[in-house]
């Protein structure tokens, strides 16, 4: 295997945007692996420890560095050319038609165009921080795609923020969705009455999708980054944001989201809650679930959190998830799955609900980022017992593109898993929107099928179940996501937690 390295100065590009040209360079043929990115000091040392670099490099944080692991050389070096193409093209190299220089400064984009009022930052995390406090002083909202932020200069940016009437959404946001324009990783959902605030960014994708597929809208979704509701930060963004969604005529139903905050920060985040005169559901995941108490509704899932917000808005009380126990067991008659359970999520939301959904009933359970009740993986390379791994967690991620945008690390663990003769459910996520893959369903399919030719080889049968979170308006169409997974034979579910269920019912039938 060759290896082949380039530095491309002047080319900065947002993490986002490097992520999807380092997965389109690994499709191309021949390419083993690939990386783009800025060549900061802590990048370079990524790719030292991942085997990308095979010598450390003295640092250029303006350059790019693009690496490139090729069957030849000469393979190698097609896959730099096609870069450079990329970003040429990005860049407008060689178009004269240009007028206005590319602003490369806050300052200089807020001269060209003053009415903006948020700047989206992406830089690598130890730059993030001076960028924010930068726009906040020139009166601007912050969304920070950047993580690795200090927590000390978090607290300093978001009490500032709060000071000046203004907000940080993040560090490590990953999505938010203002006026109906998707920022990061977000659906094409319809605008309307009903404002999410979540400190989970595949939380408020499914919640903002499923109230979409509901029939109603978002006024905003305001992502507050993961480490919002520490002890250390104290709900400092999710707090401005409820006082933001009860002053704003259009939000007429507010939705909170966020794995169990600090115990301190729940109880100070109730208090504020229970001062607003709008209906508020609360979905802390893992959480007690509390009763209801005057405007607060509790809700244990995602799911139940969309279609609880939605009842509110219209008025049609329901009940907390759609009733379809006879259309799952008419869809699961005679079918079960023998073996143990192996979720492979995208999504690090949805491993953690899954934990939390399935743990009570599978029993012994493992997973890399484990829950209460979970047990640590020993060896993230390989699932024991029933096992749920959230691929888009630090580890998996080093140095490669998240799954949502590079499903290959997934589609490899899944054959993995397949021919473990031990295996005899797998589940899934898929993950739509801005940011994603382009056809994500495309090659699990194909993957899915491979797998199913290893059991049957082995006289083994293999059950999957998967769930789609997107609407028909993103750019993928959730219809024929869902319509391409149907086709390979995987049980649909209509969200996370009804993907749970159905593994219950499968598992279940199994023990009959």
């Amino acid at each position: 295997m060759e290896r082949v390295q380039q530095f491309l100065p002047g080319y900065y590009r947002d993490s986002v945007a490097l992520m999807q040209l380092s997965a389109k360079l690994t499709a191309q043929d021949g390419v083993v692996s690939a990386s783009v990115q800025m060549a900061t000091a802590a990048n370079l040392d990524l790719l030292l420890n991942t085997g990308l670099l095979s010598q450390p490099l003295a640092a250029r944080p303006n350059d790019l560095l693009v690496v490139v692991q090729a069957n030849s050389v000469a393979q190698g070096q097609a896959a730099l050319e096609f870069a450079q193409q990329a970003l040429d093209e990005k860049k407008g190299v060689g178009d004269s038609s240009a007028k206005t220089e590319p602003p490369r400064s806050i300052a200089m984009a807020l001269a060209q165009d003053p009415l903006g009022n948020v700047v989206l930052i992406s830089t690598p995390g130890e730059f993030a921080g001076a960028e924010a406090l930068k726009a906040l002083k020139q009166g601007l909202n912050v969304m920070m795609f950047s993580d690795n932020v200090p927590g000390w200069q978090e607290v300093k940016l978001k009490t500032y923020a709060r000071d000046h009437d203004l907000l940080v959404m993040g560090p490590d946001c990953g999505t938010s969705i203002l006026g109906g324009v998707p920022l990061a990783f977000a659906n094409v959902v319809t605008p309307g009455a009903i404002g999410v605030v979540g400190a989970s960014g595949t939380g408020i994708q499914q919640v903002t999708c499923l109230i979409d597929s509901l029939g109603q809208g978002i006024s905003h979704a305001i992502g507050t980054g993961g480490h919002d509701l520490s002890q250390e930060v104290g709900g400092i963004t999710m707090l401005s944001a409820l006082g933001l969604f009860a002053a704003d005529e259009k939000t007429k139903v507010i939705v909170l989201l966020s794995k169990p905050p600090a115990e301190s920060v729940a109880a100070r985040i109730l208090e504020e809650a229970q001062k607003v005169t709008k209906p508020i559901v609360i979905c802390f995941l893992g959480d007690e679930i509390r009763p209801a108490r005057g405007k607060l509704t509790f809700a244990p899932t995602l799911e139940q959190a969309a279609v609880l917000a939605v009842g509110l808005l219209t008025g049609q009380r329901t009940k907390a998830g759609p009733e379809r126990g006879d259309s799952d067991r008419a869809l699961l008659e005679g079918r079960h799955a023998a073996g143990f359970v192996r979720g492979l999520f995208t999504g690090g939301t949805f491993c953690y609900e899954a934990q939390i959904l399935l743990q009570p009933f599978l029993g012994e359970v493992f997973s890399n980022t484990p829950t209460k009740g979970v047990q640590k993986l020993p060896d993230l390379w390989k699932s024991q017992g029933h096992t749920l791994i959230d691929l888009g967690d630090d580890d998996f991620t080093r140095g490669k593109p998240h799954p949502m945008i590079d499903p290959s690390t997934r589609n490899d663990r899944l054959l993995q898993e397949a021919k473990d003769p031990q295996t005899g459910l797998i589940l899934l996520d898929l993950v739509l929107g801005y940011g994603a893959h382009e056809n994500p369903a495309a090659g699990l399919v194909e993957v899915i099928a491979r797998s199913r030719a290893v059991a049957q080889a082995e006289g083994r049968k293999l059950e999957f179940v998967g769930f789609v979170c997107g609407t028909d308006k993103d750019p993928q169409n959730l219809a024929q996501q869902r319509a391409a997974l149907s086709g390979a034979g995987v049980f649909v579910a209509e969200s996370n937690a009804h993907a749970a269920e159905l593994v219950r019912q499968l598992v279940a039938g199994s023990q009959a």
